[in-house]
């Protein structure tokens, strides 16, 4: 299937997610910073995400946001460039239903990987 999520599509190491935090910031959203390590890689697009429990108190929060990324980028996938991607909570969420703050999170995750792809 050409939209699914093989473990081959997401950051493991600690080492993978500090090169690209030392990289370079790609893209910024009233919520996430995405950034991307310096050098290309030759694999397809990986995904690396960071919720903090700072910004995101609830366990129930910070996994309807990473769940609602995954999906995102499951879809875009494709038309993304090749290379690491790690999403970063910066700022809280204004207090807002889930279903609100899903929608808001799959909204800015879509036009943040909408831009990636153009670049």
């Amino acid at each position: 299937m050409p939209s699914d999520f093989p473990s081959a599509a997401r950051l493991h190491r600690p080492s993978e997610y500090a090169a690209a935090l030392k990289g370079r910031r790609i893209a910024r959203g009233a919520l996430f910073v995405v950034s991307s390590p310096r050098e290309p890689a030759s694999q397809g697009a990986r995904l690396g995400l960071i919720v903090p429990k700072r910004h995101a108190p609830l366990a129930v929060t910070r996994n309807a946001i990473k769940r609602v990324l995954r999906e995102a980028f499951r879809l875009h996938r494709q038309t993304l460039p090749a290379g690491d991607l790690v999403f970063r909570l910066v700022n809280r969420p204004a207090p807002a239903s889930l279903t609100a703050l899903k929608r808001q999170v799959r909204a800015e995750a879509d036009a943040l990987l909408g831009r990636i792809a153009k670049c």
